[in-house]
């Protein structure tokens, strides 16, 4: 990527180089979420996600707020990514869309995290409104999607990709689940193609699954800036645990 398609937080330049290990959070409690982050932080990784629809208190603001405080007190000056991932797209619960984007707005005006993860299906006002506020408050979003059914057609995966782009989002970030090689290829391929000819940002593309590992050690070559990979539970299928994960990804990195 050139110079143009990158976003540094906290001095990490996501978009360039070796792709960036992000690590998930998975905890149900403060205690377990706390406890992750400091090996997250042990481990190396280059930035943090607190996966909050794990967390068993996430409705009570008060204590998601004292949550918030902890986690940038344990990570200091790593990255912090706030995610909650609907169970439409693979996460632990559900919220409404009046609580889903209350809930961002509460971690984006909590000035402890760096960056957000909206999903493409709340909409495109819904997008909008997060991007806005996010950047009147200095943070980053990354608009995403995900399809744990199957990998839909190229054209479809461009499509939503840009339309990310079209939304002011910083980072565009599309998952799918391969049912075979040529699913894998098909998300590479779309991931090369949007480096090459559409993104003016940073693009994150994964297969998930056993058969979609290859998708999260080669970024570097086809163009996702960022791989999750575990210190602990994993958050989605095919994660590959940190250390080993930084190991390939600096292999590949040197012979490239």
């Amino acid at each position: 990527m050139s110079e143009k398609n990158t976003v540094t937080v906290r001095g990490v330049e996501i978009g360039s180089g070796i792709p960036k290990i992000c690590i998930p959070l998975t905890g149900i409690n403060m205690e377990e979420i706390l406890s992750e982050a400091e090996q997250a932080k042990a481990s190396g990784a280059d930035l943090v996600e607190w996966r909050a629809d794990w967390y068993g208190d996430i409705s009570d603001e008060g204590r998601t707020g004292r949550l918030l405080e902890s986690l940038r007190g344990v990570l200091g000056s790593l990255p912090l990514l706030f995610t909650f991932r609907t169970r439409a797209e693979g996460g632990e619960r559900e919220l409404s869309s009046e609580l889903y984007m209350k809930l961002n707005r509460q971690a984006i005006c909590s000035g402890c995290v760096d960056l957000v993860d909206v999903e493409l299906s709340a909409g495109d006002n819904a997008v909008r409104s997060a991007v806005k506020t996010a950047h009147a408050s200095g943070v980053k979003v990354i608009c995403s999607s995900h399809d744990f059914q199957g990998t839909p057609p190229k054209e479809e995966m461009i499509s939503r990709l840009c339309r990310m782009q079209e939304l002011g989002a910083d980072i565009l970030k599309i998952a799918v689940m391969p049912q075979n090689a040529g699913d894998v290829l098909t998300l590479l391929g779309v991931t090369d193609e949007m480096r090459s000819e559409y993104a003016r940002c940073p693009v994150v593309t994964m297969a998930m699954g056993g058969i979609g590992v290859v998708s999260r050690i080669s970024g570097e070559i086809f163009g996702s800036a960022i791989t999750f990979g575990t210190a602990g539970r994993a958050s989605a299928p095919g994660q590959i645990c940190a250390g080993e994960l930084r190991e390939i990804l600096e292999c590949l990195h040197r012979n490239l």
